[in-house]
């Protein structure tokens, strides 16, 4: 074969004798040839897309699912177990949502959380009141071990007969009238004092110039007004035991209903559950 038909047949046939790769490119003896990577079937590069999409569909929906669930387990974990004793007795338990726990919650929250809106912050709004009004009410009550040792109160002694569910002379009624309203002009006065020296130290914490003698001050003389008014309702209640017959002591217990014991258990017809559990210190 001549020098020219050799040449001839190496452009036809690509001899490797005459080509060498760099790079991208494919040198041959008549210049660079850019090489494609592009050998894969249509047909291939079609199904791996598909594959790819599905698998990202398949993931959403997984991610939805799991998200569904974990919702409905805290909704399950959030209802309040229900009273045994309550289900033992083939009573009904109504369910009551539990408060939810904030994310961001910490592990000093404090059970005070809400109350920094208070005017006065030791002081409740029924303990306010019940304080203006000489009530027994405040701070869990005043009178509460003299209660449930079976001396009557004179408040509710007047509230049970003006309902017709018991009975006294006219003098025993004149008695307890005068006794308790004794007893309610003093702690209405005695409860004016508490308000005004918690007001005062409530006003220096918040204006940040609370000195050690003001706190000293004030807390102490509060303190003492609330044992005066403490002692003020105790004696009251004693008081009614010397009025009353032992008959009507023990009729006046199993009114307010503490026979059983508990008084928590045994709320007398015709009272209102949230302020007998209130006022009986129940859970």
């Amino acid at each position: 074969m001549s020098g020219e038909e050799a040449s001839d047949h190496q452009r036809k046939t690509g001899d490797p004798e005459d080509t060498a790769e760099t790079g991208n490119f494919e040198y041959h003896r008549f210049g660079p040839v850019k090489r494609s990577y592009n050998q894969r079937p249509p047909n291939l590069r079609t199904t791996t897309l598909q594959t790819n999409l599905l698998l990202a569909i398949s993931k959403r929906v997984l991610a939805t699912v799991v998200s569904g669930a974990l919702l409905l387990l805290l909704a399950a974990c959030s209802q309040q177990p229900q009273d045994v004793d309550s289900i033992a007795r083939g009573q009904s338990v109504p369910f009551t949502e539990m408060p939810v726990a904030a994310t961001d919650g910490s592990a000093i929250t404090s059970p005070y959380a809400g109350q920094e809106t208070r005017r006065i912050k030791s002081l409740s709004t029924e303990d306010i009141e019940g304080l203006l009004a000489g009530s027994g009410t405040p701070f869990g009550g005043m009178a509460k071990p003299a209660e449930l040792n079976g001396y009557p109160g004179p408040r509710h002694v007047l509230d049970a007969v003006e309902a017709g569910e018991f009975t006294v002379t006219a003098q025993q009624m004149e008695q307890i009238k005068s006794l308790y309203e004794l007893m309610r002009s003093d702690a209405v006065e005695i409860g004016k004092h508490i308000i005004e020296l918690e007001t005062t130290v409530d006003d220096a914490l918040a204006k940040k110039n609370i000195t050690a003698e003001l706190l000293q001050e004030k807390i102490l003389a509060s303190g003492s007004l609330y044992g005066q008014l403490r002692l003020v309702h105790l004696e009251t209640h004693l008081s009614m035991v010397d009025i009353l017959t032992p008959h009507q002591v023990e009729q006046y217990n199993e009114l307010r209903g503490y026979t059983s014991g508990n008084p928590c258990d045994n709320i007398p017809e015709g009272h209102s559950p949230e302020p007998w559990n209130k006022h009986n210190n129940c859970s």
